[in-house]
């Protein structure tokens, strides 16, 4: 495992696994984060009942890894990466022809429950932007924040990792890395555009000449010493201004789905929406039509005579 010394063929495995899932699947550092965590631990609690080869392990052994989180208080959806995990690497290695033993194939994920997704209204919206935000730097900065969350239904991670040369104005786009790295445009129209240029313009040069101990950096967003903006930074925006606004718990996902939504609400075509929003698969993006369908329920319900 990167950065990690190799104690024995189990570590070995999921070393190579996590290798695999970076490099060929592409999928995010976060994800790589939480399934090296979760590796971990299945390879701890094997190494102490004396397993440290993947050909040792038996299904037993997995039923008690679960049965051993589960009295630790792990959360239900802890639990199911984690055995996401598990089952992904003995899967793996013997695609790989690494083992010849598959304890995990025979284990079922449980179902996911569908949830719907939080989403403000526009009435919402329209009182979080045009609140009075501090006239300094700083304000400006969390303003063009908050406009381009719900104005490009950017990802936190996307809008703090946001550099100047992915800036494009003038065409009206923004360069986009999302989830595995994968690159897209997304249109920045209207007052998210107007924000990010005053932003810029102004705000930006003054909170970068406050870089002390922090090397000169291209981000977009930068904090009070001059560096690139955290995503914890960003969830406490979100939440301080949300407040203000009379919007309890509010969340940079949530503004993402509100985007979502309101375009879908408004017309947008769900492929158009899908590209948007960097999802892979359009399914993912049809969740939001559940949400429109809901919503022409109530109006129905309420304005319909014979309802």
């Amino acid at each position: 495992m990167a950065g990690t010394r190799v104690h024995d063929e189990l570590d070995r495995a999921v070393g190579e696994y996590l290798d695999y899932l970076a490099v060929e699947r592409g999928l995010s550092e976060n994800t790589i984060k939480g399934y090296r965590r979760d590796l971990a631990a299945y390879a701890a609690f094997l190494r102490i009942r004396g397993i440290t080869d993947p050909d040792g392990v038996a299904r037993g052994d997995i039923d008690d890894f679960v049965a051993d989180r589960r009295q630790g208080g792990y959360a239900s959806s802890s639990i199911e990466r984690a055995l996401s995990a598990i089952k992904g690497l003995h899967a793996h290695l013997v695609r790989e022809g690494i083992s010849q033993n598959q304890p995990a194939s025979l284990i079922k994920l449980p179902k996911k429950e569908e949830r719907l997704p939080d989403f403000i209204t526009v009435e919402e919206a329209r009182a979080l932007l045009d609140q009075v935000f501090p006239a300094s730097a700083a304000g400006e900065r969390d303003r063009t924040e908050l406009e381009i969350l719900y104005g490009c239904g950017l990802r936190v991670s996307e809008l703090c990792g946001l550099t100047i040369r992915d800036v494009y104005l003038d065409e009206g786009f923004l360069r986009v890395f999302g989830k595995g790295s994968k690159e897209r445009l997304v249109p920045i129209l209207g007052s998210a555009a107007s924000a990010l240029a005053e932003y810029l313009a102004h705000a930006r040069a003054e909170l970068a000449a406050h870089a002390r101990r922090t090397p000169e950096t291209d981000a977009v967003f930068l904090n009070k010493n001059g560096g690139r903006i955290s995503r914890q930074s960003v969830h406490a925006m979100c939440e301080r201004y949300g407040r203000a606004a009379g919007i309890e718990g509010l969340h940079p996902h949530t503004l993402r789905h509100s985007f979502a939504t309101h375009m879908l609400a408004g017309g947008a075509d769900l492929r158009v929406l899908q590209e948007i929003l960097g999802h892979a698969d359009i399914s993912t993006t049809q969740i939001y039509t559940h949400i429109d369908r809901t919503q022409l329920r109530e109006v129905y319900l309420a304005a319909h005579p014979r309802a």
